[in-house]
């Protein structure tokens, strides 16, 4: 994808938080999973501010990003999500970086590093999943009834929803429940879904 295609606000709409050390300093990305914000590599991102420059950015449609910019039809494929990080890549001139990604953002970076593989050097995928939907020939996600039942809670009560999802994803710490949880309810029912 050529730079002209890409907006002169990519840093804005996605959010983009920049620390650690200058250019030229080598980058590394963080990208968040679905139903979080970029506060989610909070812990994590500052042990690599003495050696990169760090960037953090929220998906469009998640956290702080520009909410106006989410467009159902658009962002009903990874490819927009991937179009995005390459455009906030193409702003910052950066080339290959580290990019860490959780879950679905797992696979945002890797359309993007096939679509540019100069703009990454290394790939770091924590819980990538291929498909979410089991197929024949693949199992690994899940069933499309748990996901209609999903999507059906989530639909029919998405504040209880994030209320009850997250106690069972993080466990007993009462911090991370609430912390996930206002993850979840920071973000469009419809979006989420």
């Amino acid at each position: 994808m050529s730079s002209s295609a890409f907006s002169a606000s990519a840093l804005r709409r996605s959010n983009v938080t920049l620390s650690g050390q200058a250019s030229p300093a080598p980058a590394i990305v963080f990208l968040h999973g679905l139903g979080s914000d970029q506060t989610s590599w909070r812990r994590l991102a500052p042990a690599f501010e003495d050696r990169y420059q760090v960037l953090l950015l929220d998906l469009v449609g998640a956290g702080q990003s520009d909410a106006a910019a989410y467009d159902y039809a658009k962002y009903g494929s990874l490819h927009a999500h991937a179009d995005d990080l390459l455009a906030v890549l193409h702003e910052l001139n950066l080339f290959d970086v580290v990019f860490v990604g959780h879950s679905i953002s797992s696979m945002i970076g890797v359309l993007a590093a096939i679509k540019e593989p100069k703009r990454f050097g290394q790939l770091v995928l924590l819980a990538p999943s291929p498909r979410f939907v089991n197929d024949e020939g693949y199992r690994g996600g899940f069933e499309q009834k748990d996901i209609q039942e999903l999507l059906a809670a989530m639909e029919g009560d998405y504040h209880g929803w994030s209320h009850g999802i997250a106690p069972l994803m993080v466990g007993a710490k009462t911090e991370l429940i609430l912390e996930l949880t206002n993850s979840f309810l920071q973000t469009q029912p419809a979006i989420a879904q």
